[in-house]
């Protein structure tokens, strides 16, 4: 009766881990490769346009396409011109208000001389909680331009960038407060619009601080803080109004 041989059995035994281990890597690299292709759809190599892409199929020749003439948003109707855009109107389907004329000072300053159509009264209550609010965004996006009072001497200016007009000249004290409104919503000469990033109801806060600004520094003028408010039941209220659409207003 032969003896087992010790080397022939291990050598046994690894063939048979190596056979093993080779299915399992076989049987792995079959069911990833499953995987890999029996779950993926023609959904994903579709034809397509990137935005702002060029497209043959459009007489424009343009991929992205305008919303439909009137469609408006669930909830962004916007009838309420002077809370949104700052402008006056005669009736709900008014005409849009002419934009101020601008002007060139001698240091590149647009200069806005012609006011109509633009508001002189807040559309909203002015309150404490308003003014503070105006405070703690103007510090956020307007003094490092227009420096701490609004005379023009923010940080940035002091490091070179042009000089913005001062709040405290004639013009800008009897400048209505639709004016300040429009030109956070649509910029003005240098300086570009800040519709993405304030929303209306933060606006007209910081226009409400501009004029407290403008009061601080002439207290014996005639500027004054007056609100429809009252009298507008349908005025948007600070909470609901941070809650919309940011582009609001005219572009």
């Amino acid at each position: 009766m032969s003896k087992n041989n010790p080397q022939a059995e291990v050598k046994s035994q690894k063939l048979k881990v190596k056979s093993a281990a080779r299915f399992f890597t076989f049987a792995f690299l079959l069911f990833t490769f499953y995987l890999a292709t029996a779950c993926r759809y023609d959904m994903q190599d579709q034809p397509r346009y990137k935005a702002y892409k060029k497209s043959d199929f459009f007489s424009d020749n343009r991929a992205s396409r305008n919303l439909p003439e009137g469609t408006v948003p669930r909830g962004f109707l916007r009838e309420d011109k002077a809370f949104y855009a700052g402008k006056t109107e005669t009736g709900q389907n008014a005409a849009p208000a002419p934009a101020a004329s601008p002007a060139t000072d001698a240091a590149g300053n647009t200069v806005v001389t012609d006011f109509s159509g633009l508001v002189n009264e807040f559309p909203l209550p002015v309150t404490q909680e308003l003014l503070d609010r105006g405070e703690q965004r103007y510090k956020v996006f307007c003094i490092v331009c227009h420096g701490p009072v609004g005379s023009g001497d923010g940080m940035i200016v002091r490091r070179g960038f042009s000089k913005p007009p001062t709040y405290h000249d004639d013009r800008l004290r009897n400048a209505p407060v639709g004016h300040f409104y429009n030109v956070i919503t649509v910029g003005q000469g240098k300086m570009s619009s800040y519709a993405s990033q304030i929303p209306p109801a933060d606006r007209w806060a910081i226009v409400a601080y501009i004029r407290t600004l403008q009061i601080s520094q002439n207290p014996n003028g005639s500027v004054q803080m007056t609100s429809t408010a009252n009298t507008n039941a349908t005025t948007p209220t600070m909470n609901n109004a941070n809650t919309a659409n940011t582009n609001g207003g005219a572009r």
